[in-house]
């Protein structure tokens, strides 16, 4: 059970990107950072589980370790659930659901293991159980050691609570958010996207640069919890002033700008309001038009970052070798000293842009897809 302030707060991620991950929680000032299996463990209090949902990027969810200990069989399993303080952190009023998972374990029935949990739950505080609930324990039974956390997340973290329109096969955000740290960029170079979609690249490279707190404007479920103080919540939600748009007069602006492009006219206009909600859209640009169109800004250069069609978005991987071939034309040809960030399911797609790609790292589960991020250095 946690005792005294400090406890383990572990941020999960897309396998593959916990590194990267690891790497913005230690810029962004947390302790212990360690990168394991899945995500990154840290050390804090609930201020700093607040501050993790409200700022950390690249996170789906923000889990607070609650328990750890071993359980043999289910009797076990109940018995040490009940000896939990559930009162410490979890108010009788609000509703609750459980989600067990088991693996290599004597425990192996999920269901079994997710009742006793929630038994001892209702027992002891006589909190509501409900299938809907959006605060959710889960409890990881693996190698017959149980450990019990709460999700003070709620929905998923890529859901920013500013982003209303998407496009087919959306990039989620702390995705973007990763491989452009992956990608080098810290925020001080212009972007351009020139597949944009939904502007999801491009927003969120305006919104680092701006640097506006991911979680500004949504509702996290440890609002939910015994813990929680809202007073304190809202000086951190107001440090920075991070509530509002960013105008191009504005001192806090950054001087360079980011910019999407897309031959769909939707994805356009679904990127300039999905850029008007974040508070951005003075420092976006996005225009209709063909790879072949595409020219640099004026200015230094700074990241092409790109997420094409692929074969298991688009499904004929055949079509779209001419179309990764006119891109790479179009970047050779225009954009010298920018670097360039693709991601693609198919090395063969990403060799057929001629350009100067170094080893990949490991692959990322994108929608299902094993996706892996191709990066070059500054084109010559």
């Amino acid at each position: 059970m946690i005792e005294g302030d400090d406890f383990e707060i572990f941020l999960v991620t897309a396998p593959g990107l916990e590194s990267a991950l690891c790497a913005e929680a230690r810029a962004a000032g947390f302790r212990a950072p360690t990168s394991v299996k899945g995500g990154v463990t840290v050390t804090g209090g609930w201020p700093d589980v607040w501050r993790a949902n409200l700022e950390i990027r690249g996170a789906s969810h923000v889990f607070a370790r609650i328990a750890a200990f071993r359980a043999l069989h289910l009797a076990q399993l109940d018995k040490r659930a009940r000896k939990l303080a559930w009162g410490e952190f979890l108010r009788k009023d609000v509703p609750f659901r459980v989600e067990a998972s088991c693996k290599h374990s004597r425990i192996y029935h999920q269901g079994a293991a997710a009742q006793r949990i929630e038994n001892a739950i209702k027992d002891q505080l006589g909190a509501p159980l409900s299938p809907d609930a959006e605060l959710c324990i889960k409890v990881r039974i693996e190698d017959d050691l149980c450990t019990i956390s709460v999700d003070t997340s709620g929905e998923s973290l890529h859901k920013r609570g500013h982003k209303e329109a998407v496009a087919k096969a959306p990039m989620r955000e702390n995705l973007a958010a990763l491989f452009l740290r992956q990608c080098g960029y810290d925020g001080t170079e212009p972007v351009v996207d020139p597949m944009c979609g939904s502007g999801t690249f491009v927003i969120e490279a305006a919104e680092i640069a701006a640097g506006l707190k991911p979680g500004r404007t949504r509702h996290f479920a440890f609002e939910q919890l015994a813990t929680f103080d809202a007073a304190a919540w809202q000086r951190l939600q107001g440090a920075g002033g991070n509530k509002g748009k960013v105008s191009g007069s504005d001192s806090r602006a950054p001087t360079v700008r980011f910019y999407g492009s897309d031959r769909d006219a939707g994805a356009i206009q679904m990127s300039r309001d999905n850029a008007e909600r974040a508070g951005v859209a003075a420092l976006t640009a996005f225009r209709q038009h063909a790879i072949s169109d595409l020219v640099a800004p004026e200015g230094p250069p700074g990241l092409v970052i790109v997420n094409p069609p692929y074969g298991g978005r688009v499904g004929d991987r055949k079509a779209l070798y001419p179309l990764y071939n006119a891109l790479g034309q179009t970047l050779r040809s225009r954009f010298t000293g920018w670097r360039v960030g693709l991601v693609t399911n198919d090395a063969s797609l990403a060799a057929a842009t001629g350009l100067p790609f170094a080893p990949p790292a490991g692959s990322v589960s994108h929608g299902g897809i094993s996706v892996t991020l191709f990066l070059t250095g500054p084109l010559p």
